[in-house]
């Protein structure tokens, strides 16, 4: 009985893990599917269906990794030099000659947020995450297709006119609906309901800037008369969203797939806004080339996954499987 049990775990463990992959994206479920929008502001956060959302920002000692894999030649500026040079960078450095850079990262910077990414960037890394992050060139089948087809576009009018593959169509890690986004940062996780909060701390009251340790709850990194520049990841530890995120509130702001007004969405704030920008209230957008705001640096990212129905009824199987293997075991020893 012993030996039948955990084989049958190991199957569901299996089923679960995330690939062998370099880079290691943690997630937390956004479950509540049909849940109504708020009616406060324009209706956002209503999302029909259970998806992942990255639990923190994309950091820049992942991107790092992403370079090194796909930007030996990097054919559609996926290293922007200001992530080295400028006052806001993450310290993302380039050495040698096209066709054989590297990239490095300082220590101190790893586990912060990357900057200086723009729309068609994020696109890219989402379609690396989704071909199982291989290397090689900048093409179909690193960073070109996937979640996204791209094949190249790099202007302003061709990046507001990309729209993501569904999971039937090979997507899996993608860049936020506005909606995902939204929901992952202001709804109540209270079932279908339209209950929201105002800032993504899981509170109504407007957030401190304290970033003293232990945070002391309620935080954010965001810009009051003073600032601290880039924060690592989850540093706000007593400060989740109401799903389980860190930092959708300030550090840096978030692309998301929305298109207005010649724009992509951003969504957050970042270290150099005032708190009204990490309102639910507060929209925002820039072209989709554009990788920096204020303060010079402070766009990035984080990412979506929506695995493709067929994997979760396949993990619902095994658990039902282990469900009732353990039954029988309970019987036998009764």
């Amino acid at each position: 009985m012993t030996v039948r049990r955990t084989v049958s775990v190991c199957v569901v463990a299996a089923l679960l893990a995330s690939p062998a992959f370099a880079v290691t994206i943690e997630t937390v479920p956004v479950g509540n599917p049909g849940n109504a929008g708020d009616s406060r502001y324009g209706g956002y956060g209503s999302v029909g269906y259970t998806y992942n959302i990255g639990k923190y920002e994309v950091t820049a000692g992942q991107y790092c990794e992403f370079l090194n894999a796909v930007a030996a030649t990097d054919t559609y500026g996926l290293y922007n030099t200001n992530m080295w040079l400028g006052t806001y960078g993450c310290k993302i450095q380039r050495s040698g000659t096209s066709g054989n850079y590297t990239y490095s990262v300082s220590a101190s910077m790893s586990a912060k947020p990357v900057t200086h990414i723009n729309w068609g960037d994020a696109a890219r890394f989402c379609n690396w995450l989704t071909n199982g992050q291989p290397v090689g060139p900048q093409g179909l089948d690193t960073t070109e297709n996937g979640s996204y087809y791209l094949n190249g576009a790099t202007s302003d009018a061709e990046l507001l006119g990309i729209v993501r593959k569904g999971p039937s169509e090979g997507g899996r890690f993608y860049i936020p609906t506005e909606d995902e986004w939204y929901k992952a940062a202001y709804h109540k996780n209270d079932g279908v309901t339209g209950n929201y909060w105002t800032y993504p701390t899981s509170s109504d009251a407007e957030p401190s800037s304290d970033l003293s340790d232990p945070d002391p709850g309620n935080t954010a990194n965001f810009y009051r008369g003073s600032g601290v520049g880039l924060a690592a990841v989850g540093g706000c530890e007593n400060s989740p969203g109401p799903y389980g995120t860190f930092d959708q509130g300030g550090n840096v702001w978030e692309w998301n797939e929305a298109v207005f007004s010649g724009n992509r969405g951003l969504r957050g704030g970042g270290f150099g806004s005032d708190v009204s920008r990490l309102a639910a209230s507060y929209r925002h957008g820039r072209v989709p080339t554009r990788d920096y705001d204020s303060f010079g640096g402070d766009i990035g990212f984080r990412i979506v996954e929506i695995p493709e129905p067929a994997t979760w009824a396949l993990l619902a199987a095994a658990l039902a499987v282990v469900a009732h293997r353990r039954r029988g075991d309970q019987r036998g020893r009764d």
